[in-house]
């Protein structure tokens, strides 16, 4: 009888993991490389979050050209980019993550800024 319990046991795990790696759904947590409108609308976020941070007392950056693009969902959403930033008078390979927490009034927009070259990141909150 233990035998039998075993064998149905692991036959559900084996289930389960066929469904975990056809399935095409957003697993919470799991970091995926975004492509078409999820990938437009990141970037989209991307500028947005710039201008914004250029209005503060931030740094006034451009994007100039995105690498990569992953998407996490966590207790929100974390973007993280690789991209080419232009300040103006210099471009700099960068890594940057964009956590948004739409639901809250305040501090729902954090961007971090780690540049190659640069020892310290930059790192804001709205």
């Amino acid at each position: 009888m233990n035998g039998v319990k075993s064998l149905f046991l692991f036959g559900l795990v084996l289930l389960s993991l066929a469904a975990f790696v056809v399935s095409d759904e957003i697993i919470l947590g799991g970091i995926e490389q975004l492509k078409g409108d999820q990938r437009q609308n990141a970037l989209k976020l991307l500028n947005e979050t710039l201008d914004q941070l250029a209005t503060g007392d931030g740094p006034s950056y451009k994007a100039a050209e995105v690498t990569s693009v992953t998407g996490q969902v966590v207790a929100g959403t974390l973007n993280t980019y690789e991209v080419q930033l232009d300040n103006g008078s210099d471009k700099k390979q960068c890594t940057v993550k964009i956590l948004t927490r739409p639901w809250l009034k305040e501090n729902g927009t954090n961007i971090k800024i780690k540049c190659a070259g640069d020892d310290g990141e930059l790192d804001r909150t709205w």
